[in-house]
């Protein structure tokens, strides 16, 4: 059994910060369970590009309001507290987020603690081995 606070998570390797947003990282790759699951915040007057191209995402708004934009189709929907969404299909999209958007988000596979979007807004597949060993690229 695994017990955490949010705030165990504050200025640990788990807390990654990366000018739009902030993600605290309770499960990771490395806990073994087949998923990741993070604490987001995305900041007021930001947009965020993501692609996840290696991993499914569930996210659930619990505070603040913004917009999901689909990449693909164009197609808009409001965030707002109680909205769920699942990238299923690897969409492209953007987070504008119009106040301080504060999300529940599940990962699978999971991710090591380590990932950050790149220049498209995809987190690389990293790995992290049974050993513990600082995590790999995947072949």
């Amino acid at each position: 059994m695994k017990v955490l606070h949010l705030h165990d998570l504050d200025d640990t390797e788990r807390d990654v910060e990366h000018g739009t947003w902030r993600s605290r990282r309770f499960v990771l790759a490395e806990d073994g369970v087949g998923f990741s699951f993070h604490d987001t915040v995305l900041y007021a007057g930001t947009a965020t590009e993501m692609w996840y191209a290696h991993h499914v995402e569930c996210v659930y708004c619990y505070a603040g309001t913004g917009t999901l934009v689909d990449r693909e189709t164009g197609q808009e929907h409001p965030i707002r507290p109680g909205t769920m969404y699942l990238l299923d299909g690897h969409e492209r999209h953007t987070v504008v987020a119009e106040t301080d958007l504060h999300m529940a988000c599940v990962f699978n596979p999971p991710v090591t603690g380590r990932e950050v979007h790149d220049e498209h807004g995809v987190y690389p597949l990293l790995t992290h081995d049974a050993a513990g060993d600082d995590p790999a690229h995947a072949p």
